[in-house]
């Protein structure tokens, strides 16, 4: 991992300017930069600050797990740190704080795109985004010799890249633990209460069944994901003060259990137009259900989490932006070859060539390019198969 010096990072977020500053919470900030690279290069990347020493211990946290666990595309990567130093022996400043750089995400957060966003995105790209977020965690939950928890799965960790893909990230309450301790305390539920950290999260999103420090698991982080699941599905937000169930999966699951799952779509967009969508959607809402269950027994695993979502992607018809990595280096080639024919032979006429980013459902990637899906005049009789 590179470390760069402190004021190197500083100087690139403009002193950490207020017009640089990307997020703010509880522990910390996120700040755009620029940093010099090779040359005249220069690279935009995301740059957090913790605000106190709390803050911190949780940036501590978090870079030394990500820094542990496997490199994953849905998983934000890590470009280098800055380690906390006491200040210059002629100074008598504060201690500088740690500062993590990470990949910079220009898309937003899925959080902002379901709830800020005037253009909702259409039904495909809410499984696409699902299934990144997905194969994140399992991989994660995959990891060896030691598992990552992420203990705080949500749409506001869930950020978008230029690229269109979602990437999961903020770590700072991710623990991991070595899987025979996981056995051990599915075995000696009693005496391994007291184990590991406190229960922490995000309200909505918590599992209920996390009460204690005993009770930590993977299954933790698939009742979150369930519930990220049906915030894409319906576009509510997971607590609604102003709604009666206020949490989203006291007012979804009981709809999905009652055959009336239909009522959980998010109306802003179209129903989904065909039978095959219909379906695909409905598989999902089944899928959210299951993760969300009290009974963590009930829960499905990371690995058929991803199935699932694959599956329906594959059964309606839509493809997944997979080849986003193979498109996008066809297209660097393309673009290299059309500069080598301009520098050897000057008779040809230059064109520039341009590669549009997109996911392979035709679903433009980004904020900027995610427009509902046309409306349909049969909307109505096209639910009532698998969406009842």
């Amino acid at each position: 991992m590179k470390e760069f010096s402190y004021e190197e990072v500083e100087a690139a977020t403009g002193g950490f300017a207020a017009k640089n500053l990307v997020g703010k919470g509880s522990h910390g900030s996120v700040y755009r930069a620029r940093l010099r690279g090779g040359g005249r290069m220069s690279v935009v990347v995301a740059v957090k600050r913790p605000s106190h020493a709390q803050g911190e211990a949780k940036l501590a946290n978090e870079i030394a797990v990500l820094s542990a666990a496997p490199r994953h595309p849905g998983v934000i990567g890590i470009v280098g740190l800055s380690s906390s130093s006491p200040p210059p022996p002629a100074s008598s400043g504060p201690r500088l704080p740690p500062l993590l750089v990470m990949e910079f995400m220009p898309n937003g957060s899925l959080h902002d795109l379901l709830h800020r966003s005037p253009r909702p995105p259409p039904w495909p790209r809410r499984v696409e985004i699902a299934l990144d977020v997905a194969r994140a965690v399992q991989a994660l939950h995959a990891a060896a010799p030691r598992v990552i928890i992420h203990r705080d799965v949500k749409s506001a960790n869930v950020l978008l890249g230029r690229d269109g893909r979602a990437r999961l990230a903020d770590f700072s309450l991710a623990v991991s633990v070595r899987e025979e301790e996981e056995e051990d305390e599915d075995d000696e539920e009693g005496s391994s209460a007291s184990a590991g950290p406190a229960p922490a999260g995000t309200i909505g999103y918590l599992d209920p069944c996390y009460t204690e420090p005993g009770r930590l698991g993977p299954a933790s982080d698939v009742f979150s994901f369930g519930v990220v699941l049906l915030e894409l599905v319906s576009g509510r937000k997971v607590m609604d003060v102003n709604s009666c169930p206020s949490s989203i999966v006291s007012w979804a699951a009981p709809l999905i259990g009652a055959g009336r799952a239909r009522e959980v779509l998010d109306a802003r967009v179209a129903a989904p137009p065909t039978a095959r969508a219909d379906r695909a959607v409905a598989r999902v809402l089944s899928l959210a259900a299951r993760c969300v269950s009290e009974t963590v027994e009930r829960r499905p695993a990371m690995d058929e989490v991803v199935s699932e979502l694959r599956g329906a992607l594959e059964s309606a018809g839509w493809r997944h932006g997979n080849s986003g990595g193979v498109v996008e280096r066809v297209c660097r080639r393309v673009a290299s070859w059309g500069q080598r024919v301009r520098r050897r032979s000057k008779r040809v006429r230059a064109t520039k060539v341009e590669c549009t980013e997109h996911s392979d459902s035709g679903v433009a990637a980004g904020l900027s390019s995610c427009a509902a899906l046309p409306s349909h005049r049969n909307n109505k009789g096209m639910m009532s198969g698998a969406l009842k």
